[in-house]
């Protein structure tokens, strides 16, 4: 797998750095910069985006992010995912401010286009 087979539109689901049983979803967008690294773009719950670049070695993809929060306080973060396939990310994240003692969760599956063939 090449960090190309990356590029696209993943469905999120995930978990906060919490004791909650709260999932959330979103939308992950990956895309390539001029220097074949990732650019990650994230909308959770149709209303919070998040932005992040990282890199990719051995099926592995490391993002650092970062987003607006409450009181225009910016958050940031890092997510590893490991790359089960080009459809399929598994992954884990933390946030500098999130609990120490849990670990966000995050699984992503491409959104594949509908090929209507007439």
């Amino acid at each position: 797998m090449t960090v190309a087979d990356l590029v696209g539109d993943f469905s999120i689901i995930g978990s906060n750095q919490n004791d909650s049983d709260v999932n959330y979803r979103g939308v992950l967008t990956l895309s390539l910069d001029e220097d074949n690294r990732i650019i990650a773009k994230w909308l959770i719950h149709n209303e919070q985006e998040q932005v992040g670049s990282g890199f990719f070695k051995d099926n592995i993809l490391v993002i650092n992010f970062q987003y607006l929060g409450e009181n225009s306080e910016i958050f940031n973060g890092t997510v590893v995912y490991r790359c089960l396939n080009k459809d399929i990310l598994d992954g884990f994240w933390s946030e500098e401010y999130g609990n120490p003692r849990f670990i966000g969760t995050e699984r992503c599956f491409r959104i594949k286009e509908n090929s209507d063939v007439s």
